[in-house]
């Protein structure tokens, strides 16, 4: 069992042009896709696509119309009434690939709301395998809102607690890395902002550059990073290594989601007993089906290619590290 939060979800709407975006102008969609949406609820629906048991957990009230989707697509979900409609977020996609994206605030949790969703996260981990902390806090949450959690979690369960994996960004990323997650999903902006790095394109084609800011992240408690890079591949960093992912080249349908996938394929080939190499091409696989569909769709195991993914083992972190 798979269990996620999403504490800022989402309706999300793709609109997909035959060309290229025009600022200012009017333009005539080709395509137009709504999921429901934030990253939490795209795993699990990458997941449960794929058979594997999950939850998503987000604040949302019945009739919400994310709640209402979620039911008709049979993603289990555990919804928080909060008295306040979900946010609405617009994807646009370009036929290369190109996704601008707009995202709107979402509504306003108070302490309380915050302290429940906590709670049923905390009641609902029991004998999970993993417990996944996913994107945007809402307003009014404070910062060592994933922290807090991570902490909470190991206190009531101990030894028995699930493993935690964070994909957020800013600030609440950065203090949950604080608290030592199991696994981090950061892309390649977000990774040169937990370590420090000036200029991010610094990483750009530079995997071992990857691996050695991954390492010092690894060496201040965090379990594992997987790093996707988009059309680049992905990097796993452990304390025991770090690898390369690479998938051919393709044209991208839409990017929308790709990074969540990739998680979930992580997740559900760890679930399996994967090892590390093996839930790296597993999630390079997942990246790259989900790109290779239209608006935030998300790919079942099956239609997936690990056996088209390339590993490449790379320095280990510890030779990075001085």
């Amino acid at each position: 069992m798979i269990i996620t939060l999403t504490p800022n979800p989402s309706l999300d709407r793709t609109i997909s042009l035959d060309g290229v975006l025009a600022r200012g102008e009017v333009q005539r969609a080709v395509a137009s896709h709504v999921e429901p949406g934030g990253k939490g609820v795209n795993i699990c629906r990458a997941l449960e696509a794929s058979g594997v048991e999950s939850l998503a957990i987000l604040p949302g009230n019945a009739l919400d119309p994310v709640l209402i989707a979620l039911t008709e697509a049979g993603i289990p979900h555990l919804g928080m009434p909060i008295g306040a409609s979900i946010r609405s977020n617009v994807a646009i996609t370009e036929p290369d690939g190109t996704t601008t994206k707009v995202n709107v605030p979402g509504p306003v949790l108070t302490p309380a709301q915050q302290t429940e969703l906590i709670e049923l996260v905390l009641d609902r981990a029991d004998g999970a395998g993993w417990v996944v902390l996913a994107g945007s806090l809402p307003p009014g949450a404070p910062v060592d809102f994933y922290a807090d959690i991570i902490r909470k979690l190991r206190a009531r369960y101990g030894a028995a607690a699930p493993k935690v994996a964070v994909d957020s960004s800013g600030a609440p990323f950065a203090a949950a890395v604080g608290a030592g997650p199991d696994l981090i999903k950061p892309n390649g902006e977000e990774l040169a902002e937990l370590t420090g790095i000036p200029d991010p394109e610094a990483l750009e084609g530079n995997p071992a550059m990857v691996a050695t800011a991954s390492a010092r992240l690894v060496a201040g408690g965090v379990g594992a990073v997987l790093a996707t890079l988009g059309a680049q591949g992905a990097v796993l960093t452990t304390k025991d290594g770090s690898w390369l992912a690479q998938t051919p080249p393709m044209v991208a349908v839409s990017t929308v989601g790709a990074g969540d996938s990739s998680l979930a394929g992580f997740l559900l080939s760890d679930l399996s007993g994967g090892n590390a190499p093996d839930s790296l091409r597993q999630a390079a696989a997942h990246g790259a089906a989900a790109a290779s569909l239209p608006g935030s769709t998300v790919p079942a195991l099956n239609q997936t290619k690990p056996s088209d993914v390339t590993v490449t083992q790379l320095t280990h972190p510890k030779e990075d590290v001085q």
